[in-house]
């Protein structure tokens, strides 16, 4: 993936800059349907507009090409160019000690040739690896069928998003319940997964620097090299990491995200908050240096909000786009159905970054619990919605929000509540991929997309 074409689909997403006229869904203005309603699903899987078609590309428990099995939980996901017509997805597997059962492993047993030291948390004797991870899958866009499919990251745990790089590889993210692992190593670590084919396990190797704390996502300036890192807690900070030499995350400075002239904001906007942050109010930002990033004792959010960094409520899904990135919370808000923030960085000629809370949904919108979000080609955007909507009633959506703030379904999920991740569209914007993370499924969707552009 060149830095150009990076720069290029990153920038893609212009739909964020329609959320600041984003309105209720009560109102059918602003409501539209480019693609046509919903059609239900004879299979009663998935639910998509007329002309849409889905194949399901991967499925939980299915054998892979290097004897393992497809492993349960699909979460975060990138899409990078193959050779010839191929296509290479890294994807994220949220699983922890107590989902053995949805592991990797045929039986429960990693075969006699299984190169144990490659994993990162291995076990001992006869264990189990820790089984979270990633698996990359070779797909042929014109014969619509996989090639290869094998685990390319494993000894790590929940994996849940993460963040293309522009060099090729995808930044996996741990967000363990516990950073301490019940066999004594630590966890709470991004690691680095290149996008190959070679169907060769990859060995783990923690990014130490980037923090140990329970990460969600990453996603990288590739204006100025800065990656910005979520943390999924109710009570998390928002980091950024400064490389000390450009596309090397093995050595750098963390830092915590502070709100100019406002230590220790909260940014949740909970019911009963002293302050409440306002759609649209810019606020100016500094950034505060983070010591002893490793945190054994796991307080590394307490200790930066003590020194004055910003609180946020479960930041998720995060995505640079046209200098700005925007950061999904979760549950923020006085009604719990979540938060977009927007942070663009200051340019050469300005002093300070500049936060706005640009979207924070009522109980009677149509966007709920945003978390995973992609840019799509012609510009709109693409948000999965978290399992956490169902809390209100909602079965959980894709959603697509265009330039002028308009909002859309792409599919339901017709079989059961549970959530979408890792939405990407392949390089050509010919196909959207998406995971059915309580199906174990990966499907890719191909349609009239042009009839939007």
């Amino acid at each position: 993936m060149q830095r150009r074409s990076f720069l290029t689909t990153s920038g893609a997403a212009l739909g964020f800059l329609g959320l600041q006229k984003y309105l209720s869904a009560a109102e059918p203005s602003r409501l539209i349907t480019p693609y046509g309603p919903l059609i239900p699903d004879p299979q009663g899987l998935l639910d998509l507009p007329k002309n849409f078609q889905y194949q399901i590309i991967s499925r939980r428990g299915s054998e892979m090409n290097d004897g393992l099995v497809v492993p349960g939980m699909p979460d975060g996901m990138a899409c990078f160019p193959g050779k010839g017509d191929e296509v290479i997805l890294v994807r994220n597997h949220e699983l922890g000690l107590t989902s053995q059962r949805l592991s990797p492993f045929p039986d429960q047993k990693t075969p006699a040739s299984f190169p144990k030291d490659h994993s990162y948390d291995h076990g001992k004797g006869d264990e189990l690896p820790q089984i979270g991870g990633t698996t990359n899958i070779v797909y042929d866009t014109k014969k619509k069928a996989v090639t290869q499919e094998f685990l390319s990251l494993v000894g790590t745990d929940r994996n849940c998003a993460g963040g293309a790089m522009p060099w090729g590889s995808w930044i996996t993210c741990e967000e363990p319940a516990d950073l301490l692992s019940p066999r004594g190593q630590r966890h709470g670590y991004c690691f680095e997964v290149k996008a190959s084919d070679d169907g060769k396990l990859q060995e783990a190797v923690p990014l130490k620097k980037l923090g140990r704390f329970r990460h969600e996502a990453v996603a990288l300036d590739p204006e100025s090299d800065i990656l910005y890192l979520t943390e999924d807690m109710n009570d998390g900070l928002f980091y950024r990491f400064i490389p000390e030499k450009k596309g090397n995350l093995q050595h750098g400075k963390l830092q915590a995200l502070v709100i100019k002239n406002q230590a220790s904001a909260d940014l949740r906007n909970y019911n009963g908050s002293k302050k409440i942050i306002k759609e649209g109010v810019e606020m100016e930002v500094e950034w505060l240096d983070l010591d002893d990033c490793e945190s054994p004792k796991d307080d590394l959010r307490y200790r930066g909000f003590e020194k004055g960094a910003a609180r946020f409520a479960r930041g998720e899904g995060i995505q640079y786009s046209d200098g700005s990135l925007f950061i999904c919370c979760t549950d923020g808000g006085p009604e719990n159905q979540g938060q977009i923030y927007r942070l663009t960085p200051r340019k050469k000629d300005e002093k300070v970054d500049k936060l706005t809370l640009f979207l924070e949904p009522k109980s009677d919108d149509l966007l709920t619990n945003g978390d995973n979000l992609c840019a799509a080609p012609w510009g709109d955007l693409v948000i999965c919605e978290d399992l956490v909507s169902q809390h209100y009633g909602k079965t959980p959506h894709l959603r697509g929000i265009t330039p002028e703030g308009k909002i859309y379904s792409l599919a339901k999920n017709a079989k059961s509540g549970s959530e979408f991740a890792g939405s990407c569209f392949s390089p050509d914007g010919s196909i959207l991929f998406v995971n059915m993370q309580g199906e174990g499924l990966t499907l890719a969707i191909t349609g009239p997309w042009q009839e939007r552009s």
